[in-house]
């Protein structure tokens, strides 16, 4: 009887074990109430005394269960009442008991996943929704029409399973359900790109505006699109105007930007996402271009960060590692004074692929090539299995894009996303919607894949199906 627990939920009372209660997770509402802060105490027992409780005929009621809440002031008898959906309720608490989700055609899908979010449980609801993610076993989840007129610029992927979208000077948010969220603007000219600093801060970089004076990136609210906080380059001891470009974050809270100002502040800024405020500055050398460049990538195993500058912000490519502990480029490799064949001519991407101790780059013709970083010969070996396998022609092209993750390499050509994997990178799956045009760009975040097209303003969400039950 003593693992029996009586809830209220809405008016319609619930009777569950402990044990069921606990599959939930200790962070999680319903876990949390068997949690010591909370104490579930058996009948004939006490409550702690508190001069704030204005009904201490509640201390001793026989036959009654008792929930302690965190705030000391709250004393509330069982059956423990909680003002929500009912019907939701009774939906997630079989989750917890099965294993499965089942939604009944009355319940609208979303509201359950609000529920699930209050309940802290929504981690269940995706695990029961897609899987964990597999490049070889994605699958199409939904299509989302942007609002913005014009063809967007830039998509990035959530740690929650949401996404922002660049349209010129405005970020348009979603949370992981897809619906839209308030938007992301500093009233700059152009957003170059965006990041998650984490779930609930987004990090935008903008160009600047010539008569404001003022820096190119913000901090944001994802939920409520409030601008936070403005980041400041200071050169000389003074405040610069600078446009910002690429983004990225490191795991000892770090955030990394290439900045172009109007004189000498060229090169990488280096804020600490705690305080928003300037930690470092890397400046560009004379010959080599870092404060045009277009992608950044932080790379934890090795405690640099790749930069790289790639048409067609720039004519020529220059792709470096930098040690911000010793101050240096401890690799690198361009293109400058190289002999321009038919397939080298222009590098369009390049990521780290950390585990193969390799970068990989793309050039127009979809063509990957790869660089061993244990060498500084900086040689590219390329490889034309992807312009063979190519199987649409789309009208509009779009530069290819690169991205590495859970050890398998993805390539967008046109409008397919390809997927290889193993030592040698070979070919194993390819993405592909009829709709939507040129893929412009995609990211990949939360268990999710998100794919920019440029002639429809439309991004598609893909994801794996579950393979089993979390808990």
């Amino acid at each position: 009887m003593a693992d029996r627990v009586r809830i209220n939920v809405g008016g319609t009372i619930f009777e569950t074990t402990t044990t069921t209660l606990a599959n939930a997770g200790r962070d999680s509402m319903l876990g949390a109430m068997l949690d010591e802060n909370w104490n579930v105490l058996e009948p004939n027992q006490y409550l702690p005394k508190d001069p704030n409780t204005r009904d201490q005929n509640l201390l001793e009621q026989p036959n009654t269960i008792f929930w302690t809440l965190p705030e000391p002031s709250r004393k509330i008898s069982e059956p423990y009442f909680i003002d929500r959906n009912p019907a939701c309720f009774s939906v997630l608490l079989d989750l917890l008991r099965t294993g499965e989700l089942h939604i009944p055609p009355h319940i609208p899908e979303k509201l359950l996943y609000r529920e699930a979010e209050f309940y802290g449980i929504i981690d269940h609801v995706r695990a029961l929704k897609w899987g964990p993610f597999d490049g070889n076993r994605l699958g199409p989840a939904a299509s989302v029409s942007g609002r913005a007129p014009g063809d967007g610029t830039a998509i990035r992927a959530g740690p929650h399973g949401g996404c922002c979208v660049a349209h010129g000077s405005m970020v348009h948010t979603y949370d992981w359900t897809l619906d839209e969220l308030p938007t992301l603007s500093l009233n700059y000219q152009r957003v170059n790109d965006v990041g998650f600093m984490n779930p609930q801060k987004v990090v935008v970089c903008a160009c600047e505006r010539l008569d404001r004076g003022d820096g190119g990136m913000g901090l944001f609210d994802f939920r409520t699109g409030e601008l936070l906080f403005k980041f400041q380059v200071t050169h000389e001891n003074r405040l610069k105007s600078f446009t910002a470009g690429a983004l990225s974050f490191s795991e000892n809270d770090r955030i990394f930007a290439s900045c172009r100002g109007r004189s000498n502040e060229y090169g990488i800024g280096v804020w600490d996402q705690v305080t928003g405020k300037q930690i470092d500055f890397f400046y560009e050398t004379p010959g080599w271009s870092l404060g045009d460049s277009g992608k950044l990538q932080w790379l934890p195993g090795n405690n640099v960060l790749l930069v790289a500058t790639l048409y067609p912000r720039n004519e020529n490519c220059y792709i470096s590692l930098i040690d911000f502990r010793e101050r240096k480029r401890v690799w690198s490799w361009s293109d400058v004074g190289a002999p321009a064949t038919v397939d080298e001519k222009l590098v369009l991407d390049a990521v780290v692929m950390e585990e193969s101790n390799s970068v990989c780059v793309v050039n127009q013709y979809d063509d990957l090539g790869f660089m061993d970083l244990r060498s500084n010969v900086g040689v590219v070996r390329w490889s034309t299995r992807s312009r063979l396998l190519k199987v649409n022609n789309a009208d509009e092209r779009c530069y290819p894009k690169l991205a590495a993750y859970g050890g398998q390499l993805f390539s967008s050509m046109n409008d397919s996303i390809s997927v290889f994997c193993g030592p040698e990178w070979v070919l194993t799956s390819r993405l592909r919607r009829s709709h939507g045009g040129s893929i412009c760009d995609f990211s990949i975040g939360g268990d999710r894949l998100f794919a920019l097209h440029n002639e429809e303003n439309v991004f598609d969400v893909w994801e794996t199906p579950p393979s089993r039950s979390p808990l």
